[in-house]
């Protein structure tokens, strides 16, 4: 499979602005070739900006075919298959897999708290039904599961084709004790748009976000810049996009990247509810965001 690293974009869906409210395939279509066409290194449909827990399995399916076709292999896809149930969980992944996905991304989700056993089979269920990647995904304050660096690397010794992690957390030492369990083995993505830079600095091999569906370049360059360890041109990067960074994280990625992309033109569409669009306040704190990158 190619190596996924740098740049991970995470598109929003687009709904259908009548009265269905399904998926917009032409416009998801569009966004994810705009992705494509701005040179970042991977595209991941059906994360949490995608709104995937709010989307029935045929909607799930439409999103799966319609991204990889407008990626048309031009870059890794990974795709977005978690549920609360593992049958679930792993119907999804079989789909992505059919459907030509490089990798799946599973957010461990669940109304009881799971014990490590618990994660761990979860985990090892899936891996065998399917033969592609599996980046386990770390974000306890959307999931309520908090996966210690010891389990994700226990489940890497163990489950032969988990073999990525993104840490949402924001906490740093976590990707430094990540690296050091597994001797550097274990490849890790930063999912906290906040600690980019930092999380970069700490050998992350790419940057898992939604804000290249507003600003692509300097999102990409911020990578490049730390690549290079250039990191006074770097710095300067994350000075001027983190207080995008901080509005989207705080408003919710949903919300605020749809609202972001009708202001530049590129309408996709409301958040599904309970979501709610963006008020006007923070609209017009957006606009001067935006007009000021």
């Amino acid at each position: 499979m190619p190596k996924i690293h740098g740049i991970i974009a995470y598109p929003v869906t687009p709904f259908a602005p009548d009265a269905t409210g399904g998926i917009d395939t032409t416009r998801l279509a569009a966004l994810v070739d705009r992705l494509v066409s701005s040179g970042v290194h991977a595209i991941a449909p059906l994360g949490s900006t995608g709104e995937l827990a709010y989307l029935d399995e045929s909607e799930f399916d439409t999103v799966v075919d319609t991204t990889i076709a407008a990626v048309d292999r031009r870059l890794p896809v990974i795709v977005g298959i978690s549920d609360v149930t593992t049958a679930k969980t792993i119907r999804r992944a079989r789909y992505a897999e059919r459907a030509g996905a490089d990798a799946v991304m599973i957010l461990p989700v669940s109304y009881w708290k799971l014990t490590e056993r618990e994660i761990a089979q979860h985990y090892r269920s899936i891996g065998d039904a399917i033969g592609i990647p599996i980046m386990a995904y770390n974000n306890p304050a959307t999931s309520g599961v908090d996966m210690s660096p010891e389990l994700l690397v226990t489940m890497f010794d163990n489950i032969e084709n988990l073999t990525m992690v993104k840490e949402s957390t924001g906490d740093l030492s976590r990707m430094h004790r990540i690296a050091q369990l597994s001797d550097g083995q274990l490849p890790f993505y930063n999912g906290s748009n906040p600690l980019v830079l930092d999380a970069l600095r700490a050998g992350a091999a790419g940057w898992c976000t939604a804000a290249p569906n507003l600003r692509p370049q300097p999102c990409i360059d911020l990578y490049d810049a730390a690549r290079r360890e250039d990191l006074e041109k770097a710095q300067l990067l994350y000075d001027d996009l983190k207080p995008l960074l901080q509005f989207i994280v705080a408003g919710g990625l949903p919300t605020t990247v749809k609202a972001g992309l009708e202001l530049m033109g590129f309408p996709v569409g409301d958040p599904r509810a309970a979501l709610l669009p963006l008020d006007e306040r923070g609209r017009a704190e957006l606009q001067d965001l935006l007009a000021g990158g």
